[in-house]
């Protein structure tokens, strides 16, 4: 999707999507990192986030989610915390319109862009202190988010705990996104010998930023089943549950995973 300044549109491009899939038969809809709002000017951005409990977009989309009968990994949303910081947080919920589960970003993303971007995502935000693994229709999936994707030890511990789906809502800028997107979520897959869904955020936003988009769906061989290049939409893919044990089988590297043992550095 290419989400705005204003959750309430954003939540209607949501509940649409929600109705879609439904309609066409998903079990389970995923979307990208920051699904209800997109304003990188901070002061006009804070109006419009809230705690949990009073999160419209969140509501929105728990009640189409019970409407339509199908479960929703709302990719994140900006959401206030009791400290009155704010936290990256991922909701996955039920075709009842329960939450099932919540992971807030563990990685917070600062960096200074070649093309003179500059992001500090800790100046407002809170990392997460839980890895989390949840139980869906379409498999034990573990929750991420975006700049997370750096960070392998991250996935290991998510395939350790059972994880057979990794999801990677995001939002990716331009540059970082053509030059590392594509290769490291299939590195993902293949390292865990799992699915990798990765949900963008894609185009030109209100706030004047640009994203890269390709939202991707990969098995665990490392295949990309679908890539759905820059447009926003919705796109369908099936999963085979059987080919992660397969992948598992005939590459066994969960099983052969070691504590690291310290390293020496000789020079």
């Amino acid at each position: 999707m290419t989400a705005g300044i204003d959750p309430a549109a954003n939540a209607r491009t949501l509940t649409d999507a929600i109705a879609r899939a439904a309609g066409d038969g998903a079990a389970m809809l995923f979307t990208p990192e920051m699904s209800g709002l997109m304003d990188r000017n901070r002061a006009r951005g804070a109006a419009s986030i809230a705690a949990e409990a009073d999160d419209r977009v969140l509501a929105a989309v728990r009640e189409a989610a019970a409407r339509h009968g199908i479960w929703v990994h709302l990719g994140s949303l900006a959401v206030r915390r009791d400290d009155g910081r704010l936290a990256n947080r991922a909701f996955v919920i039920d075709a009842d319109g329960a939450i099932r589960a919540r992971y807030d970003k563990l990685h917070l993303f600062d960096v200074d862009l070649p093309t003179g971007e500059s992001w500090r995502e800790s100046a407002s935000y809170t990392p997460g202190e839980t890895a989390v693994v949840v139980d869906t229709p379409v498999g034990m999936v573990g929750l991420t988010i975006f700049y997370d994707i750096r960070f392998p030890d991250l996935f290991r511990a998510l395939s350790d705990a059972g994880a057979t789906v990794l999801a990677v809502p995001a939002a990716f800028t331009r540059p970082t996104g053509a030059a590392h997107w594509h290769t490291l979520l299939r590195a993902r897959a293949i390292e865990a010998g799992a699915f990798v869904l990765a949900a963008a955020q894609t185009g030109e936003h209100e706030d004047g930023r640009v994203t890269y988009g390709h939202s991707l769906a990969i098995d665990p061989w490392g295949t990309v089943l679908v890539d759905m290049a820059e447009p926003a939409g919705l796109a369908l893919v099936d999963l085979d549950p059987a080919q992660v044990a397969d992948v598992r089988a005939r590459i066994p590297a969960l099983r052969h995973r070691r504590a690291i043992p310290p390293v020496s550095v000789v020079r």
